[in-house]
């Protein structure tokens, strides 16, 4: 069970998404944080990344395996591409 909030997670996700977007960039692609909801981080990956076969690799085996590594190991993320924003939880928590 998450010992957070979507409050505090929300924060602690915004603080450390600057330092994995590093990786993303270096690959011409663009993230933003969008919110949380329930645990799960919902990034939009756009650039490059957007339509990319590897998108889901990077967002489980880079940016999600990241964030459980500095925040907690249960945080989960799922990516969002341009124009998929009604996929979105209608309550997300944003910061």
């Amino acid at each position: 069970m998450m010992p957070f909030s979507d409050e505090d997670l929300c924060i602690a996700v915004k603080n450390y998404l600057p330092s994995i977007e590093a990786y993303v960039k270096s690959h011409e692609g663009t993230m933003g944080f969008l919110g949380i909801k329930d645990g799960t981080a919902y990034v939009e990956l756009g650039g490059t990344c957007n339509g990319c076969s590897m998108s889901t690799m990077t967002t489980k085996m880079v940016i999600q395996k990241k964030l459980r590594e500095l925040i907690h190991p249960e945080l989960n993320v799922e990516s969002v591409f341009p124009g998929q924003h009604d996929q979105l939880p209608p309550d997300l928590v944003t910061c």
